[in-house]
């Protein structure tokens, strides 16, 4: 039984208890205005229930059925990435300054982390001064409904970099971002923004459905949980040193000053 089917049984059940009580008041010895006013009391709480469980279930499910829009980044982002275990290294490898993004594609921090300085941190990868290692962290894979939605589009985002496509598909992620704590994207709809990405060989969409790199990604997770000096994602570090990017200029200050 589908979110909407259910929702439309729990209305017609609390409306047909709102009829019986309010008969049963009707029928009642003096016509009691307490009582009356008790029974339409319960009647409104019924319906307050019943559109907050259809309001829930909808926002909950939002992501459900829609496609995730594609986004475009250059492509020469991904001339010189290079895949390695569970991250992607990003720009030339004499670039003078280099740094390591950890993230979680659920994390809302990290999707502001994006949206405030993902074209900056491109543009400097693009330009040959900077160097990125996106490490993928399926941190909050327990705080999706259904869980798995991390450790699914990180391994997704890994699949796609097989294909020379991992900026656009991050970028494309995060864009799209889920709210934590409600529906993800499932396998399907991870596979078509790949394709509608240009992504055209099946071996993408089986290492999608196999989550090929799983097992990387969890061990990622593992080793990086037990350092006492992480604090989570997203954490971006220079020569091992974690940088405050909540400073606006750390990217034009960190290539300049290296």
């Amino acid at each position: 039984m589908g979110g909407a089917e259910r929702s439309a049984r729990k209305r017609r059940q609390a409306q047909s208890a709102g009829a019986r009580a309010v008969a049963q008041a009707r029928g009642s010895s003096g016509g009691n205005r307490k009582t009356i006013v008790a029974v339409v009391a319960v009647v409104v709480l019924a319906a307050l229930v019943v559109g907050g469980v259809i309001w829930t279930n909808s926002s909950k499910n939002q992501t459900e059925g829609q496609s995730i829009a594609p986004v475009t980044a250059n492509a020469a982002l991904d001339t010189a990435n290079e895949r390695h275990d569970a991250t992607v290294v990003s720009g030339l490898g004499n670039a003078p300054a280099k740094i390591d993004i950890y993230a979680d594609f659920l994390c809302p921090y990290c999707g502001q982390l994006q949206k405030a300085y993902g074209q900056q941190i491109e543009q400097q990868i693009e330009a040959g001064k900077l160097q990125v290692t996106y490490h993928m962290i399926p941190l909050l894979n327990n705080r999706s409904d259904p869980p798995g939605y991390s450790l699914a589009s990180a391994n997704a985002a890994l699949c796609a970099a097989d294909q020379g496509k991992f900026t656009a598909y991050h970028d494309s992620l995060f864009a799209s971002q889920p709210e934590e704590g409600q529906r993800g994207y499932d396998n399907a709809q991870l596979v078509k923004l790949g394709q509608d990405l240009g992504i055209t060989a099946p071996e993408f969409a089986t290492c999608v459905d196999n989550g090929t790199y799983n097992q990387p990604l969890n061990a990622a997770l593992t080793k990086i949980s037990a350092d006492p000096t992480f604090q989570g994602t997203p954490t971006i570090l220079h020569n091992g040193t974690q940088i405050d990017w909540s400073k606006p200029s750390w990217v034009t200050d960190l290539v300049s000053q290296s």
